[in-house]
């Protein structure tokens, strides 16, 4: 029963009936639960009627302090606020998506003179042409050799833009694969001609490829190029392969995304089957977990955490059910063109409905104790760590920091951000240490950072910002009780326990001895998967760090290369190794390394003594 329930309901009854969104906080402040509703008075007085719930709208309820509210001037104004948020504050009892993975797109900036066809995972509103996405049978990559094999465009990352130029062609022209446009071997206009081919393929019409895919394949076997003619071969395949996909009664080139959705009354399964081109694409699975009954609300507010993040919205979406207009208008400020919103009853679209709700009872079912395991050692293990280390409240962000060094040289530290017991990688923090130098001191590097750390809580990054509910420190007793100093000198009451890898040890602050648990409880699990991680990343950061240093100082032994050539090369290459095994024609690649720079650059790394 929650004790706080009485002054809850008078609050509730004050509330607007307006639309808005309402921000659930436990007895720490805590925000629990996010969710928008069309009247902010009836949908939040449900949560706290004397009527049956189910068991997680129960927990919820029960474990509500107090609450706050914004007024919104509209349903879909609260719908973008509360995906916002969702997606800022990630609370403990929101939408989860499991199998949120981001897919390849194909992305073709027509703004330049020379566009490029590029694979990327980010979706930006930068006015490119994205895609996509390609998963499960349709491999990114492949079409990607294809459609350089087929069409001839450049691979390389020169700016050719306002007329800019190379010195001379690469090797691609030579071997057929390359127009060489950094040569001006072709204008403007017919390069822009061969984009507009790989437009049409990526929308669907293949017949162009397949053309000049044929052609090439007779004309190698006729030269007994018997090599490349199995690749044009292997190409043709791969075109085929994809038009068994094809969906016949769709029109040709229509793009829908289709949404299944199944429960348990538990927990559900949203599986969006992606058409593209009139192909089916392929099949994503999320397990989701919401407090919302309907299946209506359950999907709206899995749509607003799905776009415009995890893809781009196409031309048709279809629903199992009427999600209202609110959605629909939600849908069309990510489009440029007018979104088609279906829930159809009979037909083609309704095959594809069925086989995606199909899908999510089979993922369901089969997954549903792969779910709870996973569960278990999330949510769970933060539910059993506060157990455990008789936290004040539920360790919902971890922050792990580790040090980094080779003998007090490219000292750096790493901080992990676990958020419900997952990796929060947008949350990830990286520093080199400033004022320890030369020396091997892991006990004041990690006070400078933790230092730095705490200043940062009342900043504008959106990681330094939040407060962490546990911090933890790899080491024993001596590098807490250093590290919490940070704390007690600032005045910050943060939790902070160290893990000793030796006997995986737990200590926490003013006690001698240490907290020792099972191997098997996942408390201890997460820690060791937060400090593993923090050391992981610490690593990272030092071998780059180091290979970056080594690169630059083995960079300005060489004539003509001043601080900007230098980091050019680094940019372009990241590797010494790279740049020591590149031919004269890949240097000349690098923006601003000329033929007579690259053959110095060739020639100081094939000298005898090198």
């Amino acid at each position: 029963m929650n004790k706080y329930i009485e002054s809850i309901k008078q609050r509730v009854k004050n509330l607007p009936m307006s639309p808005g969104v309402y921000i659930m906080r436990d007895e720490n402040g805590t925000i629990i639960y996010i969710g928008k509703a069309k009247h902010l008075k009836n949908r939040v007085s449900q949560y706290f009627l004397n009527t049956v719930k189910q068991q997680k709208v129960q927990l919820m309820a029960d474990s509500v302090k107090t609450f706050d509210y914004i007024i919104c001037n509209s349903e879909l104004e609260a719908l973008n606020l509360e995906a916002n948020l969702i997606k800022k504050h990630q609370p403990f009892y929101n939408i989860l998506l499991k199998d949120g993975k981001a897919n390849p797109f194909f992305r073709i900036d027509l703004k330049q003179d020379f566009p490029t066809v590029e694979i990327t995972r980010k979706l930006k509103n930068d006015g490119a042409k994205y895609f996509g996405p390609y998963f499960g049978s349709v491999n990114a990559r492949e079409l990607m050799q294809l459609i350089n094999t087929t069409f001839s465009l450049r691979t390389c990352h020169l700016n050719l833009n306002n007329g800019k130029q190379a010195k001379r062609e690469c090797l691609n022209y030579h071997l057929g694969l390359c127009y060489a446009p950094c040569v001006g071997k072709i204008s403007k206009e017919d390069y822009r001609k061969e984009i507009d081919k790989v437009i049409a393929f990526l929308k669907g019409d293949v017949s162009y490829a397949k053309k000049i895919l044929q052609q090439k394949m007779e004309s190698c076997a006729e030269t007994q190029n018997f090599e490349k003619a199995i690749v044009y071969r292997n190409n043709l395949k791969t075109i085929d392969a994809l038009n068994a996909k094809l969906i016949t009664e769709l029109n040709h080139f229509n793009d829908i995304d289709v949404f299944g959705f199944f429960t348990n009354g538990v927990a559900s399964v949203i599986s969006v089957l992606v058409v593209r081109a009139g192909k089916i694409m392929g099949l994503n699975n999320f397990y989701v977990v919401d407090l919302s009954n309907a299946k209506e609300e359950v999907l709206a507010n899995f749509v607003s955490q799905y776009y415009p993040n995890s893809s781009t919205v196409p031309q048709e979406v279809v629903f199992p059910c009427e999600l209202g207009e609110v959605v629909e208008n939600y849908l069309n400020q990510f489009s440029k063109t007018k979104v088609k919103v279906v829930v159809p009853k009979i037909g083609i679209r309704k095959k594809l409905l069925t086989m995606a709700e199909v899908n999510a009872q089979d993922y369901l079912e089969k997954n549903i104790e792969k779910e709870k395991l996973n569960e278990l050692k999330t949510i769970g293990a933060c539910k059993l760590l506060q157990q455990r280390l008789n936290l004040p409240e539920l360790p919902v962000r971890i922050e792990g920091y580790d040090i980094s060094n080779i003998s007090g040289t490219n000292m750096v530290a790493s901080m992990v951000v676990f958020t419900n017991g997952n990796p929060n990688y947008a949350h990830y923090r990286k520093f080199k240490i400033k004022t320890v130098v030369g020396k091997n001191n892991d006990f004041e590097s990690m006070k400078e950072v933790l230092t730095r750390r705490i200043n940062e809580l009342k900043g504008d990054d959106v990681s330094f910002s939040v407060k962490p509910n546990l911090i933890l420190i790899d080491g024993g007793k001596g590098q807490l009780s250093f590290a919490y100093s940070v704390l007690t000198e600032s005045n910050v009451n943060i939790p902070m326990v160290s893990l000793a890898k030796k006997e995986e040890e737990i200590f926490v602050p003013h006690k001698s001895e240490p907290i020792l648990l099972s191997k098997d409880d996942y408390a201890l699990k997460l820690l060791q998967r937060v400090r593993d991680e923090s050391h992981r990343y610490a690593i990272t950061f030092h071998r780059n760090l180091r290979n970056k240093n080594a690169l630059v100082s083995e960079l300005s032994k060489i004539k003509l290369i001043g601080k900007n050539k230098e980091m050019a090369l680094l940019n372009h290459f990241r590797d010494i190794n790279k740049i020591k095994n590149a031919s004269v024609e890949e240097l000349m690649e690098v923006n601003g390394i000329s033929q007579k720079l690259a053959t110095n650059i060739y020639e100081y790394f094939h000298k005898p003594e090198s």
